[in-house]
């Protein structure tokens, strides 16, 4: 594998290129690696930037990812005004903040200067105001004014991912003038979809989309060919509910509004897919209980992450297991009890969690409403009591074959079916309750479905088990 990775390096060099830094499994090839590893310890800086100098973003993200702490800074450090602050928005939040904090206010200000306004405050966001204050000072006034308006809004906010950087005309131009403007002005977005139409005061009036543009005479004004702006996105919208205009209209690119509906920046799809990835991550991670953790975080950070929801299910736990001590004496008797009761919560647990997924991503998409609720929860009663029957079946004839005893059998099938359909039901219960009290279902859902699932599962079976044997 050495050797293969050795000759995909020597073709690349050959070639000039750096398309294939990637081995088959996806990972950085480790030939690569090594080369800029010994390029940063020798600190031979015209190798660095040969090897990095032609890397997309991303990928100088993904070697940034891939480097030891003390090389991500020494890179950055050699490289200098070289290095490219685009591929900070490709890496964790803790590598970019630990690369951020080990430069110099001065360079993070040159180095933000050539990005997009978008990525420039994704840079920004996560700096102390006393050190943003200071790098904004020393960019120009239009740039700075414009950083600072993305800044003022609140964090996961659409004017936080747009990019104020955008074309826009007044109604009573020709097609002609507009596309002079184009071509001479040297202020443009390196890339734009739409030209937007504003009155004197940038209040949003229409757009017109560049290929309208092309099909149209010179001699036509703005104001005939414009359309309307049916999706302007405010300013103050939450980034998650602005993807999910940017889903349902499938739209490239989008209108930002102030509250008095002028046009302050653009939200274009490339932002969009960051988002739509972001809020995904983010759901699943609270499912879990891990809140924002990045797999770059610290010992003590993400033990410090983790603890609290294992205290929650701690507490939860001592629960379950008061339950059990209510039959601590029919367990002392029937000791296969102890033997088969983990699989009636378990199996509850595993069911109840299937619901709780689709119910939260549900409510996440909006696909699930006040409208179509009762219909759905029928639907995953219906499940829950079928999969308890075939369950039930299952288990009880291995349960009476394995301890020779058809009641023991018939108990732990009684016990399965309550379970399963209790399971389905506070798989979509819970979480439909908890978005109904504004908390987020993503986060405290899984606990209490557990909590659920392992009481009702323990009560059932050994509550059967109590009445039917008279222990």
């Amino acid at each position: 594998m050495e050797g293969q990775d050795e000759q995909t390096t020597g073709a690349r060099a050959a070639e000039g290129s750096h398309a294939d830094i990637y081995g088959e499994d996806g990972a950085i090839l480790s030939s690569f690696l090594a080369a800029i590893g010994a390029a940063i310890a020798d600190r031979d800086t015209l190798t660095l930037k040969r090897e990095v100098d032609d890397l997309h973003q991303s990928e100088l993200g993904d070697l940034i990812e891939a480097l030891h702490p003390e090389q991500r800074r020494a890179l950055v450090e050699l490289l200098g005004a070289d290095f490219d602050f685009s591929a900070l928005t490709e890496v964790d939040e803790a590598i970019r903040r630990d690369i951020v904090d080990s430069l110099p206010n001065a360079q993070i200000a040159q180095g933000v200067q050539d990005l997009d306004s978008d990525d420039a405050v994704y840079i920004l966001e996560d700096l102390e105001k006393e050190d943003q204050d200071e790098i904004l000072s020393q960019l120009p006034f239009t740039e700075r004014i414009r950083l600072r308006r993305s800044l003022d809004y609140p964090e996961e906010t659409a004017g936080r991912r747009m990019q104020t950087e955008f074309v826009a005309v007044p109604p009573f131009w020709t097609i002609g003038q507009t596309i002079d403007y184009m071509r001479e002005d040297n202020n443009l977005p390196d890339r734009f979809s739409q030209i937007f139409v504003i009155d004197p005061s940038f209040k949003l009036l229409g757009a017109i989309d560049l290929d309208q543009i092309l099909r149209t005479k010179r001699s036509i004004k703005v104001e005939e060919v414009m359309h309307e702006t049916r999706h302007a996105i405010p300013a103050t919208m939450d980034q998650e509910e602005a993807a999910r205009e940017f889903e349902q209209y499938d739209l490239l690119s989008a209108a930002v509004v102030d509250e008095n509906e002028r046009l302050v920046g653009v939200l274009t799809i490339d932002d969009v897919v960051d988002v739509i990835q972001q809020e995904a991550e983010e759901d699943l991670l609270r499912m879990g209980g891990v809140g924002d953790e990045e797999l770059s975080d610290s010992i003590l950070s993400t033990s410090r992450s983790r603890v609290p929801w294992l205290l929650v299910n701690l507490l939860t736990a001592f629960l379950a297991a008061s339950v059990i001590g209510l039959f601590e004496r029919t367990i002392e008797h029937i000791v296969a009890l102890a033997v088969l009761m983990p699989i009636v919560a378990g199996m509850g647990g595993n069911a109840g969690s299937q619901t709780m997924t689709v119910t939260v991503r549900a409510l996440a998409t909006r696909d699930l409403d006040i409208y179509n609720a009762g219909r759905i929860i029928r639907r995953e009663m219906g499940v829950g009591f079928i999969n308890g029957i075939i369950f039930a079946i299952l288990i009880g004839i291995v349960a009476a074959a394995w301890f020779r005893d058809p009641n023991l059998g018939g108990i732990i099938a009684a016990a399965m079916i309550i379970n399963m359909f209790v399971a389905a039901l506070a798989g979509i219960l819970i979480p439909l309750l908890l978005d109904r009290f504004k908390i987020d279902p993503a986060v405290a859902s899984a606990v209490f479905v557990t909590t659920v699932t392992d009481v009702v599962g323990f009560f059932a079976f050994l509550g059967l088990a109590t009445w039917w044997f008279g222990a």
